[in-house]
């Protein structure tokens, strides 16, 4: 089964998609089948913990700016609680656009991450190109059972992430993509 964009997964579509990392084909016009890479979803956890951290932070603000001077000015004045509580709404959507945007895909050669809801960002990192590959994980990650792959190259600005992943899934890619790495840059 082949995936072409994050929605195709679903939520629970990570591990589907990570099970079946086989050989996928499409079929292209002339017929012949075209081996394309398979992308694979961030969890779901990831969209769980932005969205509390969301409304943990703007409900104190929007308490504040509503208490505050609701107490102190008048009821009328209550009314600054509104904002907030109309940008969590609107931030409430956009993480999960932001979520469904983040794939990544390992090819032959590279790993292909893709991000971004109005600006959509590809990046391409060739395993021989890889100098460092690590998994960390904060408090709040670690609360919600996720972890992150940070990868470094030669090059600053190629240095790339991939957020919010199973600490078991992370760690199986962080040996995958170090083996690759070294079997590629023995070459060079």
């Amino acid at each position: 089964m082949e995936t072409g964009s994050p929605q195709d997964t679903g939520p629970a579509g990570t591990q589907g998609a990570a099970q079946t990392q086989g050989a996928a084909g499409t079929q292209g016009a002339a017929g012949a089948v075209e081996d394309g890479p398979v992308w694979i979803a961030l969890p779901p956890g990831l969209l769980k913990m932005r969205r509390l951290l969301l409304v943990v932070w703007l409900g104190l603000i929007s308490l504040a700016a509503g208490l505050v001077p609701g107490l102190l000015a008048g009821p009328a004045w209550a009314a600054f609680a509104l904002p907030p509580l109309a940008l969590m709404a609107w931030g409430w959507v956009m993480l999960e656009r932001n979520w469904r945007s983040w794939r990544y895909a390992e090819r032959a050669d590279d790993l292909l991450i893709s991000r971004g809801v109005l600006w959509r960002e590809e990046t391409v990192v060739p395993y021989g190109r890889m100098q460092l590959v690590e998994v960390t994980s904060g408090p709040v990650e670690r609360h919600f059972g996720l972890a992150s792959v940070q990868l470094h190259t030669a090059a600053a600005w190629t240095d790339a992430t991939i957020p919010g992943l199973d600490p078991a899934e992370a760690e199986r890619l962080r040996d995958r993509l170090t083996e690759l790495g070294e079997a590629r840059s023995a070459g060079l």
